[in-house]
Order: structure tokens, then sequence, then C-alpha cells
């Protein structure tokens, strides 16, 4: 026996909660069912930003929102312009939920807690009478001439429309690739850097500024740099791989990272600012404090690998010195050796094929009457709220168009 809905929304996450919220809003006659494979929904919503659900970034203009995702930041724009940070903020503080700014432009609930945001969605599917139906897993979609049958393990459901919230999930993108769709291969968005050096040995927890390249590559990035037990993280390293999501898998993630731990200094400025250091403290130690704006530690490790001992003046640096810590400074190079998932922010770069989608719409351009919200195409982003950001713009213009408002 079937059970039939007007709107399916297959996903319980952030981007399938979303959007039936939007919808419900809409049409309050409209009988909506959210299909949720696992035993509790909304499972990633709770562990994001450690447990405090990063929900968007204070980014309000649609063009600057739009340069954060290295995949979908033309097909964005125009439903930034429609659906973007500001109306989230508002969005939310519309149902109880207050929103705060951190100095990074990161937004979190007042209350620091995903829960908030747990708790508001949940109350609002049982305020509008939205169906939450877990322990569905999807093992078949059949698209009708006039409706969608959606088989779970041991169910069967017919929807008018159905709308894809899936995320990450190859099961899914398979069963739309057999219904037309091209799915571009998944590969990791944000991950961090194996590299075992003995410049970073010991260093862990060690943070700079610094610019991070791809040497060989175009492939560039700015901002803290974190030192790990496995290697190199921080906004920086993450940054970089999201850009380089689809390079870095080509060389399997082995490849030679460039550092210029001063940032936007280069060789010639540095080489400056070493020889008047050279002069002014030529009686003390180089080795024992910093002259720049990272750790000591730091500083001591690139003094040992230009090759001067600890105890050397800086009045007793020859060229060939000066030079070695000049080069360790803005151009130190680590081989790289695999990758590390960036704790639970996982993020994948893949997906339905952007081409197949109406960004004015959500529905897809090869099958009438199917929709898509947040990860299931092939859009995502660097770390700090605008993955969701994405979700709730999706979920939103799917939710206009399946209610007629345009």
């Amino acid at each position: 026996m079937s059970k039939t809905y007007d709107i399916i929304i297959a996903g319980g996450g952030a981007a399938g909660f979303f959007t039936a919220i939007n919808i419900a809003e809409a049409n309050t006659k409209l009988k909506i069912a959210i299909l949720e494979r696992g035993k509790e929904t909304l499972s990633k919503v709770r562990i994001s930003g450690g447990g405090r659900c990063n929900v968007t970034h204070a980014c309000f203009i649609p063009n600057d929102l739009v340069k954060f995702y290295p995949r979908g930041e033309k097909e964005l724009r125009g439903p930034f312009n429609r659906f973007a940070a500001g109306d989230t903020i508002e969005w939310f503080e519309k149902r109880g939920v207050e929103l705060k700014i951190e100095e990074d432009g990161r937004m979190f609930p007042t209350t620091d807690s995903s829960q908030t945001i747990i708790d508001c969605f949940n109350a609002q599917v049982k305020k509008l009478g939205i169906q939450v139906l877990t322990g569905q897993s999807i093992q078949s979609l059949y698209k009708a001439e006039h409706h969608w049958k959606i088989e779970t393990q041991n169910e069967t459901f017919i929807a008018a429309k159905l709308v894809m919230a899936t995320g990450s999930n190859p099961k899914m993108w398979d069963m739309l690739s057999d219904l037309g769709h091209t799915i571009v291969p998944p590969v990791p968005s944000l991950f961090t850097f194996n590299i075992k050096d003995p410049r970073i040995k010991d260093l862990m927890g060690v943070s700079a500024m610094a610019t991070v390249k791809v040497k060989g590559s175009k492939l560039e990035a700015s901002g803290p740099l974190l030192i790990t037990h496995w290697g190199m993280s921080g906004p920086g390293i993450l940054r970089l791989s999201a850009w380089g999501a689809r390079e870095l898998s080509d060389k399997n993630y082995q490849f030679v990272l460039q550092v210029n731990w001063l940032n936007d200094v280069d060789a010639e400025d540095c080489d400056t600012v070493l020889k008047e250091l050279k002069q002014e403290h030529a009686k003390k130690t180089v080795s024992k404090k910093s002259p720049f704006d990272f750790p000591n530690r730091l500083w001591e490790s690139f003094v040992t690998a230009a090759g001067i001992a600890a105890e050397t003046k800086w009045a007793d640096l020859n060229r060939n010195q000066l030079q070695a810590l000049v080069n360790q400074l803005v151009n130190a190079e680590f081989n790289v050796n695999g990758k590390s998932t960036f704790k639970e922010e996982f993020v994948t770069a893949g997906g339905v094929d952007l081409k197949e989608v109406n960004f004015k719409t959500m529905e897809s351009k090869r099958i009438e009457n199917l929709y898509f919200a947040g990860e299931v195409i092939n859009i995502d982003a660097i770390t700090g709220g605008f993955n969701f950001q994405n979700a709730w713009t999706g979920g939103f213009i799917a939710a206009q168009s399946i209610t007629g408002i345009e």
C-alpha cells in the first residue's frame, strides 16, 4: 500500500528541512513528507561548528558572497540576489533564533548551541504538520507521467513533486544518473595536508598568518596556518584545499607546498629587513627572539633550518646564511603526502552537473517536477558558514518555485 503526498523531500538535513518548512509556510494545504535514511535527522547541523552550528557568514553583498564558492560562483549570483545572508538572519529571527557575528565573520546562534537550530526546525515541522519519517532508505526512484514513485526498503511513496536534498550520497547520485542526470565525480573539498618535516616536528598548535601555494600550479591562498601533529591545517590550508579540490585529487595529494610565513612580504623586502636586524641587533643571538609576528618556537625552527647554529649572533651571519633564512621565511617548501578530513566538516566537490539545474527555480532541466537543494548538486564552499548558506538559498528558491511564488 503506497502513501501519497504532494511533495516528498529526500534527505532530513539542513537543506531538506529548510525547503519543507518554506513550502509549508507558503501553502499550508500541501501534504509534505521528509524521508531520512538514518535514525535521526539534522545530524550534520548538530556537529557543525564544533556543536555550535555555523549558520551563515556576515557577507551581505551577493557579488562578494559568491567568491567563497570554488564551484557555483557564477550560478549562485542570481539566487543570492533573492536570498542571502541577511535574509537568513531575518528568517531565523522571525522564528525566535537570534544570531551573532564573530570576529572572522562566522555567524552562530547566540546560545552557541546547534541544538537551538535543531529545536527551531523541529518546532516548525511540527507546527506545520510536515511528516518526518526516519529509517527510510530510498531504494528506487521512478518517474511516471504525472507523479513520482519512491520506494524505500519497506514502503512506497507517491508524490507530485520530489526535492532531492540528499547531500553527498553516492547511492542517490547513481539513481539520478539512471534518470538521465550527469554526475560530476565527487572528490573531497575541505581537508588538511599530511606533512612530515623536521621543521614543524613538535610544533603542534603553533599558528601564523601565511600565504600558501601549490608549486607548479596557480593555486594560492592566504590565512591563518595551523601546525598539527599530522601536518598543516587552519583556514589558509582549508581554503587552498577547497579551490584545489580537483587538481589536488589528480595529483593524488602528493605535491610540494610553498609557504610564505611573512604572508605578503617578498624575498627582496625580507632580505632588507634581515640586513637591518643584523645591524640593529648585532650583539644579540639570532635564535633567541622572533623579530616577526609569529611564535619564537617557529622562528627557532627556521634559524636551525637555515643552517645557523644556536648561539650565532646577528653580526656573525654571512651572506649565505641570510639568504637561507630568507628562503625559509618566504619560500619554504614542504612535501605533502596525503590528506586528512577536516573534523566533521566533511564537504565534497561533485554532484549533479550545474548545467542541468535551473537556478531560477532549482528545478532539474532534464526532469520535470524534480528539484534540488544543498550539496547534492556540484556546489561547495570554503569553511565559514557558506555551505549552509547554499542550503538555505537553494531550499528557499525551490520552495518558492514549488508553491508558485516567483
